[in-house]
């Protein structure tokens, strides 16, 4: 395989997708996943035409998305932005196609990806964002997972754990990306718990509808984030908070506890509080206890050791931050926060713009940049 001519090639496939009417990112996603299946049949089968080849496969690529992304679309628009409680339409294969993705011949973490992609229409690059991984090897591994399933029959649908994986991330991509999906996950976790008794499914809805009640109160009028602390709880959804409790509270009550009941119950702590400061933070670390217990995800015992520096002190927060690897997301702007706790602001606004240069996402690299903007002010003015 002549990666050299691959790389070649790339710019002007891109350029001809681009002239017959493909947006550049859904043109480079096309033309990326067109390379990885090059990789994988050239060698066996190499054509007369490398360029013409590409083109053909990266454009039907690129309509395949297209398409599925226009089926999602339609299955947004008849739901209402703000998803009502209550009783759901019985005609849907939705959530069956979540389901059927989630075949059993596919790893999880290869299930969640094909779904993702094929039925939830997000790109390979959010779907990489997702999973901290870089987008080639994405786009590897959900061309590895078309390739499995190509040749089962789909009469065997995937676990219950699949699909509730592939619909938090949905929700989350939906939450905090630039595609808002997150009516579409609730509307199919609320099918799901309307069909399957299961604790885990309402965990999710609960957890769901606590995140979404708070939405309206994450960005300012101009678009910039507004952490936990200072939002307007004025703002949030009082309906959404009652019911995401209540569905918890039952789910609870079957003492089987999962992970996303327990992140629910974190959220529930955060709602439940009149102001920032009358938040219950040891019951929260408690809960994180149980989250990392449960997943072992480091992620985890990073928001833990944020919850710890609020129950037990800043110093106490930098001490569980010690134990973790400092390359994993946010632990920079972790490690900043808790350093302007303890009052070290020379620290924490090195380290706030360190985090900023990292951040991947516009809205917070701008929050953490103005954070070190108005430390490195403050420390001025002093």
């Amino acid at each position: 395989m002549d990666e050299t001519l691959l790389r070649d090639l790339t710019p002007g496939v891109l350029g001809i997708l681009v002239r017959r009417g493909a947006d550049f990112a859904a043109a480079e996603d096309a033309v990326q996943e067109a390379l990885v299946d090059a990789v994988r049949v050239w060698p066996a089968d190499p054509p007369r035409d490398a360029k013409g080849w590409l083109v053909t496969v990266a454009w039907r690529r690129f309509l395949d998305a297209a398409r599925a992304d226009a089926g999602r679309r339609r299955r947004e628009e008849s739901v209402d932005e703000e998803p009502a409680p209550g009783p759901v339409p019985a005609v849907d294969d939705t959530l069956q196609l979540y389901f059927l993705c989630a075949h059993p011949s596919l790893t999880p973490s290869s299930a969640v990806a094909l779904t993702l992609r094929a039925v939830g229409g997000l790109t390979t690059r959010q779907i990489a964002r997702a999973y901290l991984v870089p987008e080639a090897t994405m786009a590897q591994r959900i061309s590895r997972a078309k390739r499995t399933v190509s040749g089962v029959r789909f009469d065997r649908p995937g676990d219950v754990a699949t699909v509730l994986r592939v619909l938090y991330l949905v929700f989350n991509e939906g939450y905090s990306g630039d595609v808002d999906l997150v009516a579409e996950a609730i509307r199919l976790t609320r099918r799901l718990a309307a069909a399957i008794d299961h604790p885990e499914v309402a965990g999710l809805l609960a957890l769901m509808l606590l995140h979404h009640a708070r939405r309206a109160a994450r960005t300012g009028a101009d678009g910039s984030l507004v952490p936990l602390a200072e939002q307007d709880r004025g703002r949030w959804d009082t309906g959404a908070i009652a019911e995401g409790v209540a569905i918890l509270q039952g789910a609870l009550a079957r003492d089987r506890l999962g992970e996303f009941q327990a992140q629910a119950a974190v959220a529930a702590l955060h709602a439940d509080a009149p102001t920032a400061e009358e938040t219950d933070w040891v019951q929260i670390v408690e809960w994180y206890d149980e989250l990392a217990r449960l997943t072992d995800s480091p992620v985890v015992r990073l928001n833990r050791a944020v919850a710890v520096g609020e129950a037990d002190g800043p110093r106490a927060g930098l001490a569980a931050l010690a134990a973790l690897d400092g390359s994993l997301p946010r632990y920079t702007a972790v490690a900043a926060y808790l350093h302007e706790r303890d009052g070290d602001l020379k620290t924490a606004a090195r380290m706030y713009a360190e985090a900023a240069r990292k951040a991947t996402d516009l809205a917070e690299r701008d929050h953490l940049t103005r954070q070190a903007a108005r430390l490195n002010s403050t420390r001025g003015g002093a």
